[in-house]
Parts: structure tokens; C-alpha cells; sequence
């Protein structure tokens, strides 16, 4: 037999094994129901193609290695304290300047289940059970922290810690499925993204490969206590934030790579569009003290080398600086930048560390 002969059975071979999937070993094996959505791609050339040559998230500090697996949100409270982030086995920690403390839990059932293992991606397994609190925002009024937890919706807990109370677990009739990130506004209004109305985070990947549009924009008032569903047919929406007059916010919409503005006050009222078209499939948004934007990109669009990068927008959406560690030698992963005094706080989902970087 020839050798383009022997390629061909060998190929044959292996399509056989991917479209039958005999061993059940598929990210969808467990989906029988799974579909793929179509994905409104932005055209090439609207994708920005700037870099950072100079890879200057390499001089990040690494803080606290190993001791917090799976920082995927930086919270500090009304007094400037902390940080607090939310942590693989599905608590809140405090650092206290010299320690780490538990500061509050999103589940009831926590078990041996919960207890410190090698990575974050351990966890996963059990998340359901311990929780995982993603996006974390502090009122600034209150000293309450609210925290999104992909598995037990919006919670909140007081300045004191300890169990969370639950606060919303449906909207519009529907349960959430995997709530991702929050930001509060001046009245305490506090909006929040669910990722998914049929993959919960433990099936991340299954959500990446469909890119289902069950996505949603939710509004909670807490003083009435009433939920309402701001924008549907999202994509994979994960961060949101505020812009600093109030105005409006913005959602990261992960299948597309986008972020999209939605209205909150004035004429426009009610209606979303267009804000910027991402260099990468974003995480979480954070807004600094001069209304500008920061994004956290999980990967580049193209096919390369998994590395944090984080850039920043104006509030007109006009890209104003790119970061990155395209190498993956100090900062391999970024879920979320949050600027403070001059410095950039860099959260990851995936990484058992937090790094810091100067922007002085």
C-alpha cells in the first residue's frame, strides 16, 4: 500500500473515532441534545491588531503563590481593605495585610468535598456542592458584599462575613444557570450576567463549543426586591460595568468577542449596541476612577500561546492601551484587571496566584 494510501485509512480512522466518540471521552458526550449557535463574528479588519512588544506585563509582581487558588474577582471594601477574592473551593478571602482569613461562603453543604487540593481546575467536580463565588462587588454605602456564584445565583453578605444570603435564583421565570459578574449602582441597584440558561460552569466548555444565546442582562433592586431581565440572547455574557456617570454599562459578550453598551438613562434608554470589538474572548470589566474600562482577554482571537493580556478602553470606546505577557512567563492568564492607587490588580480563574502590575 502506498503511503497517501495508508494516510488515507489512518484519517478515515480517526474521523471515525471523533464523529462516534466510542469511549464517551467528547466535552458534548454528556449532552446528547447538544447544538451549536452561529456566532456574529466582527469582520477581520475591525479586530484591533495592536500589541504590546514590549510583553510588559512580565514585570508583574506574583503575590500570595499558592495561597489562593482560583482568584477570579478582586473586591477591597469601603475602608480600603483587603483584597477579597472569591477561591476554587467556593469561599471569600480576606488578606489582612500579613494573612489570609475566610471572610464569608456561598453554600450551606460545604463538606470534606471542599477541602484544599492541587489546582483550581480540582474543584470543578464539586463546585455545585462548595459553590464558586465569581464576581465580587462591595456597596459602597453598606460595606455589604455582593457576590455572583456561578451555581447559587446573586447573594449577599454583611460587613461581618459568614454564609451568604441568597437573594436571587431565577429571573423572568427562568433558574440561573451560571451567574458570572455584578456591578452596583448609586441607588444599590445591583445588575448581574447569568452566562447561560443551560450549561453551568462545571460544563464551561460545553457553552464555549455551542456558544448557546440563552445569555442574559438582569437588574435586582433591592429595595423592592424586583428582577428584571435587561437584554436576552446573549453569548457567553461574563463581566459587566458601570460607567462612572452611571449612564450606561457594559457587557462582555464572550462567543463574539465584543463588549456591548447598554443604555441605562437619557433617550436610548433601554436599548444596547455596539461598544467595542475585542483584540481576544473577554472575562470580567472593571471601570477606574476616570470612567475608563478595563477588560480582561482570555485568549486571542488567533491561535497561539495561552497568556494574560489586558486592555483598556475609553468611555467612548476608543482602545487606549494593550498589555500582555505574550509569552505566558509571568502572567499566564487574566480573568479580570482592576486598577487601584496606580497599580492594576490581576485576578485569575485559572492560576493559584494574584499578580500586580505598577502603571506608573
Amino acid at each position: 500500500m502506498t503511503p497517501m494510501g495508508i494516510f488515507g485509512i489512518l484519517f478515515l480512522f480517526v474521523a471515525l473515532y471523533w464523529g462516534t466518540d466510542p469511549f464517551k471521552y467528547s466535552a458534548i458526550s454528556e449532552f446528547p441534545d447538544f447544538e451549536a449557535y452561529k456566532v456574529d463574528m466582527p469582520p477581520w479588519e475591525l479586530v484591533p491588531t495592536v500589541r504590546d512588544n514590549d510583553n510588559l506585563l512580565q514585570k508583574s509582581e506574583i503575590k500570595f503563590l499558592n495561597q489562593v487558588q482560583g482568584p477570579e474577582s478582586i473586591a477591597f471594601d469601603p475602608l480600603g481593605r483587603g483584597p477579597y477574592t472569591g477561591v476554587a473551593d467556593g469561599r471569600v478571602v480576606f488578606w489582612d495585610g500579613e494573612n489570609w482569613n475566610d471572610f464569608a461562603h456561598t453554600s450551606s453543604n460545604r463538606s470534606e468535598l471542599c477541602n484544599p487540593k492541587p489546582s483550581p481546575a480540582s474543584y470543578l467536580p464539586n463546585e455545585h456542592i462548595c459553590g464558586r463565588p465569581l464576581g465580587l462587588r462591595f456597596d459602597k454605602k453598606t460595606g455589604d458584599l455582593y457576590i455572583a456564584d456561578a451555581y447559587f445565583g446573586l447573594l449577599k453578605v454583611g460587613p461581618e462575613g459568614g454564609l451568604a444570603t441568597s437573594l436571587v435564583t431565577e429571573a423572568g421565570r427562568v433558574p440561573l444557570r451560571f451567574t458570572n459578574d455584578l456591578d452596583i449602582d448609586d441607588e444599590g441597584n445591583i445588575y448581574f450576567t447569568d452566562s447561560s440558561s443551560k450549561y453551568q460552569r462545571r460544563n464551561f466548555m460545553q457553552l464555549i463549543f455551542s456558544c448557546e444565546n440563552g445569555g442574559r442582562l438582569i437588574k435586582y433592586n433591592p429595595h423592592t426586591k424586583e428582577t428584571n431581565v435587561l437584554m436576552t440572547n446573549l453569548q457567553f455574557p461574563n463581566g459587566v460595568s458601570l460607567s462612572k456617570d452611571g449612564s450606561f454599562l457594559v457587557v462582555c459578550e464572550g462567543c463574539s468577542g465584543r463588549l456591548l453598551k447598554y443604555w441605562l438613562k437619557g433617550k436610548k434608554a433601554g436599548t444596547s449596541e455596539v461598544f467595542a470589538i475585542l483584540p481576544g474572548f473577554p472575562d470580567n470589566i472593571r471601570t477606574n476612577k476616570d470612567g475608563e474600562f478595563w477588560v480582561a482577554i482570555h485568549s486571542r482571537r488567533s491561535i497561539g500561546k495561552p497568556h494574560g493580556q489586558a486592555v483598556k478602553y475609553s468611555p467612548d470606546g476608543k482602545l487606549l492601551r494593550v498589555l500582555e505577557d505574550s509569552e505566558g512567563k509571568v502572567v499566564k492568564a487574566v480573568s479580570e484587571s482592576d486598577e487601584r492607587d496606580g497599580k492594576l490588580w490581576l485576578g485569575s480563574v485559572l492560576m493559584p496566584y494574584i499578580a500586580v502590575y505598577d502603571l506608573d
